[in-house]
């Protein structure tokens, strides 16, 4: 067991940021990791170019690394925005606009996970409002989701971090997890598991595991505090993933850490240079 028992994948829009985006996966590979996730990487662009997005499927597929996970559009992230599904108006519409866009470029690299965050509450509109909108974008973004083989990935933030997400528990993404599922049928969506997000909610991580596992179809790991690498922090993580490991879990664990004041390249001292590769 340990972390030479898991599968991992980079998370490249917090790790080898140094780096301009077409430059990324090839330094992931360098660093000896075969998978790699990505927040929707056009924040200002729901539906970029189709040259751009060329452009991002070629140097995933030259650096000869698999995409396991792209988040639908969701605002300005990293910045103030939590999502956009939830959010009335232009927001939404671009959510709309994305999803079809997302799902086939997902589908080209052969990405089976697709993430929607859900988005911070707006004053002066009605949470109720924005729960219905929410849940009828999740629908919409399930449907596409299943349309391309993939699952739909609800997650949890933490609330010190994010204080306008209504989604800052496990138990509270478990929730929208069924809703969405109740509602299309498809059954394909699942909780992303953040171990750092919901240990910064002060949740207990073991019964987490306990509980989530069997609807768990993702898992995202920094340590805590600092959100940086394995080994910075106080979390157990080696412990905490044997658990998983041990419920059942057998997909990828995304390091969605920061690398602190040195380059990325440096920053996964702690896992073997042979257990990087995903098996």
């Amino acid at each position: 067991m340990g972390y030479t028992d898991q599968r991992f994948n980079v998370n490249l829009s917090i790790l080898f940021t140094e780096l301009p985006l077409l430059e990324r996966p090839a330094a992931a590979a360098a660093a000896g990791f075969t998978a790699v996730e990505l927040w929707w990487p056009w924040v200002d662009s729901p539906t970029p170019e189709q040259a751009e997005l060329d452009a991002l499927k070629k140097a995933i597929e030259d650096a000869g690394v698999q995409l396991t996970g792209l988040n639908f559009y969701a605002g300005q992230l990293p910045g103030p925005d939590r999502g956009a599904l939830s959010i009335p108006g232009e927001e939404s519409d671009k959510f709309r606009a994305n999803l079809k866009v997302a799902a086939d470029f997902a589908q080209s690299l052969g990405c089976k996970a697709l993430n929607a965050l859900y988005g911070n509450r707006v004053d002066g509109v009605d949470p109720a409002a924005q729960d219905e909108l929410a849940l009828e974008n999740l629908k919409l973004a399930a449907a596409e989701a299943d349309r391309v083989g993939a699952i739909l990935l609800i997650e949890a933030l933490n609330a010190p971090e994010s204080p306008k997400c209504p989604i800052v528990s496990a138990p509270k993404a478990i929730e929208i997890v069924d809703a969405v599922n109740a509602a299309t049928g498809l059954g394909n969506a699942k909780f992303l598991m953040d171990l750092y997000h919901l240990s910064m909610n002060g949740e207990d991580l073991d019964e987490i595991i306990a509980k989530y596992t069997e609807k768990t179809g993702h898992v995202q790991i920094a340590d805590n505090p600092g959100r940086g690498a394995p080994g910075t922090g106080d979390l157990p993580l080696e412990s905490l993933l044997d658990q998983l490991k041990q419920a059942g879990y057998e997909g990828f664990v995304g390091l969605e850490y920061k690398p602190g004041d040195k380059p990325s390249a440096e920053a996964f001292g702690w896992l073997p240079a042979e257990a990087r590769a995903a098996r």
